[in-house]
């Protein structure tokens, strides 16, 4: 839960900095103000992207710790219907 607040956050913050950066170059007629708003409204693109990619290993870790786990279940039967359990 922890991470997914700390995402929303960081994306919050960097959308609010570009939307303040980018209105103020505009309002001043100061161009590094608008490439700024620009490189905060990048990064949090890719701080999205970074979330769906990291939410997508851990589902792709869980399913495999099941895979396993019913992989050893299945052994552990194996062994047992023999009698070679200790």
């Amino acid at each position: 839960m922890v991470p997914r607040a700390l995402t929303t956050f960081t994306v919050g913050f960097l959308l609010l900095d570009a939307l303040l950066l980018a209105y103020s170059g505009v309002a001043l007629g100061r161009r590094w103000l608008v490439f700024w708003g620009a490189v905060c409204l990048v990064a949090a693109v890719l701080v999205v992207i970074g979330w769906r990619r990291y939410r997508r290993v851990m589902s792709d870790l869980e399913r495999a710790r099941r895979e396993m786990r019913a992989e050893v279940e299945s052994i552990r039967q194996l062994l047992q219907g023999k009698h070679l359990d200790n």
